[in-house]
């Protein structure tokens, strides 16, 4: 059953589609009166309704059945050094499927690419229309927020804004007696709110590791093997859904 998300509420049981939605309802789905589809009101519930007619708009109407949330019970934030080509595209394509919240660029001292404002801006719609394509085919009820890409320092005062911080430090990796994963992520359940930071290819940089160790964010490793750029946060969200979870 098709996804659609509304930043509405619904009036006497009813909304109306417009625009991209009802473009997809209607030429691509060729849908008719009295098919059902899923719409996410407010990113909060799932309701699934009934087509009672088929334009340019779509009208639908509540059923009266909704559908359980899917979404983690920890809101992760997923922050990337600017990586190079299109790597944040597949990470916030799998990361939504993963169920990442938000998504953090940052410039990070190894970063080649450079975003400047009018570069930035097309990238984040860009990658917000990904995340949203994925969000509705993974039937999230929260479309991760893609937000613009900050400098490494303000990535740092942004750590306090949330109720633990790990970063992905390869040089964690290279110790023999480390802490598992599993153990740093049993000692953060009552946590609501995560951020996991992550360097672009080169990783991140001794200096930037060391800014953050003194500012309480804790390391840890992805295990024994380094992970490119695109693949460590995928693996990272998926520990924390299997522990979480």
């Amino acid at each position: 059953m098709q996804r659609y998300f509304i930043d509405e509420r619904f009036k006497d049981g009813q909304v109306t589609l417009t625009g991209d939605d009802a473009r997809h309802i209607t030429r691509v789905m060729r849908m008719r009166a009295g098919d059902e589809i899923i719409v996410v009101e407010c990113e909060e519930t799932a309701h699934i309704c009934a087509i009672e007619s088929v334009e340019e708009e779509v009208i639908v109407r509540q059923t009266g059945r909704t559908i359980a949330s899917p979404e983690l019970p920890i809101h992760v934030t997923i922050a990337c050094g600017l990586p190079k080509g299109d790597k944040l595209d597949l990470i916030v394509q799998k990361g939504t499927e993963l169920g990442m919240y938000a998504l953090q660029p940052f410039e990070a001292a190894r970063s080649i690419v450079k975003w400047d404002a009018k570069k930035g801006a097309k990238k984040i719609e860009r990658l917000q229309k990904i995340a949203k394509e994925a969000a509705e085919q993974s039937h999230r009820t929260h479309i991760p927020t893609v937000h613009q890409s900050v400098s490494f320092a303000q990535l740092v005062k942004s750590c306090e804004n949330y109720d633990v911080v790990f970063v992905a430090d390869e040089e964690d990796a290279k110790v023999e007696e480390r802490t598992r994963l599993v153990d740093k992520l049993k000692k953060v359940y009552d946590c609501k709110s995560m951020l996991v930071i992550f360097g672009p290819e080169g990783g991140i940089a001794r200096e930037e590791a060391e800014m953050l160790r003194e500012a309480g964010v804790i390391t840890t490793s992805l295990g024994p093997r380094i992970l490119r750029a695109e693949t460590a946060p995928l693996y990272m969200l998926s520990a924390i859904s299997y522990e979480f979870e």
